[in-house]
């Protein structure tokens, strides 16, 4: 499976080590921008946004 795009955070500055985020069919990618070939956490679309909700502390809104 490939991702044949990667997209920075757009709270990324320049220079600094981000997360790049890839989609793969119905497949969320998240990578280390300093190294993105390496360690890709994939995730489906809800377990995301259950992980966003808690990291903001927020109900989810399904």
């Amino acid at each position: 499976m490939s991702t044949s795009h990667w997209q920075k955070s757009s709270y990324c500055g320049e220079g600094e080590s981000c997360i790049h985020v890839g989609a793969a069919g119905e497949t969320i990618r998240l990578t280390e921008s300093s190294d993105p070939t390496g360690a890709i956490l994939t995730a489906t679309p809800a377990s995301l946004g259950a992980l966003l909700a808690a990291l903001k502390n927020e109900p989810r809104h399904d």
